[in-house]
């Protein structure tokens, strides 16, 4: 699974990269993480038609990670969807809608993932990885968002609607399986465009989903990661794992 995740970069750098028409003045609060955990605000990229005229436009919004399904009778639901399997997303209740025509790209720097101890090794403590491009370039979680409305707030109530997001998943790499059985889909630009398009049907998506993903590098970090109160740039720094044992 994708738990956790890294979103440092500036809003503009992440506007240009993505050819961002519009950024959320509610994007422009949300402070950069080097942390990022399920029910967190989050930005992502979509592209959404204007209420009047009808323009689609690539914006830059604020949603929370962990999808409520619009049929939902509460939001709490969300913290267990926080991601979505390529091998169901086309088809499970909760996602086959979304999949359709609301898909979203997560900006990030990187993910973490926690590899288990090997056999017979000296503690039972799983050691974090930080997963980054290789170029540190800018990496495109593939995600869907999905809108539900609070039942007991008035129709007037700014507050009303909720938007989440789900990270979708697929088998890891065999670069990668010897950390984690699990990888986020990651989209190159190349892919982007028509992962984006609303016109882009589930059948066109589908496809999309066995697109290569960009190089990942894997760099072991301090389990300072693992607890959700700890951030900064100080968890991406590396460490040598042998060390971390002995500790």
């Amino acid at each position: 699974m994708c738990g956790r995740y890294a979103s440092f970069r500036e809003d503009q750098a992440l506007a240009d990269e993505f050819a961002v028409a519009t950024v959320a003045d509610d994007v422009r609060l949300l402070p950069p993480s080097w942390n990022v955990a399920p029910t967190d605000g989050v930005r992502m990229v979509v592209e959404r038609a204007d209420k009047e005229t009808g323009e689609v436009t690539r914006q830059l919004r604020l949603a929370r990670w962990g999808l409520v399904p619009s049929w939902a009778k509460d939001p709490s639901i969300g913290s267990r969807m926080i991601n979505a399997r390529v091998e169901s997303v086309a088809d499970k209740p909760a996602f086959s809608r979304p999949f359709a025509a609301r898909r979203a790209l997560l900006p990030a720097d990187g993910y973490y993932e926690w590899k288990k101890p090997e056999p017979g090794s000296l503690t039972r403590r799983k050691q974090p990885f930080y997963l980054h491009p290789a170029d540190d370039d800018v990496v495109a979680l593939g995600g869907l968002y999905e809108f539900w409305k609070d039942p007991t707030k008035a129709d007037d109530d700014p507050d009303r609607w909720l938007v989440t997001v789900t990270v979708i998943t697929r088998p890891a790499s065999q670069e990668l399986e010897h950390i984690h059985d699990r990888q986020p889909l990651m989209l190159r630009p190349d892919a982007w465009d028509a992962w984006l398009d609303p016109s882009t049907g589930a059948d066109e998506a589908r496809r999309l989903l066995e697109a290569p993903a960009p190089r990942i590098v894997a760099t072991p970090v301090s389990p300072l990661v693992s607890s959700v109160r700890n951030d900064g740039p100080q968890l991406l720094e590396p460490v040598d794992p042998e060390e971390e044992t002995l500790l």
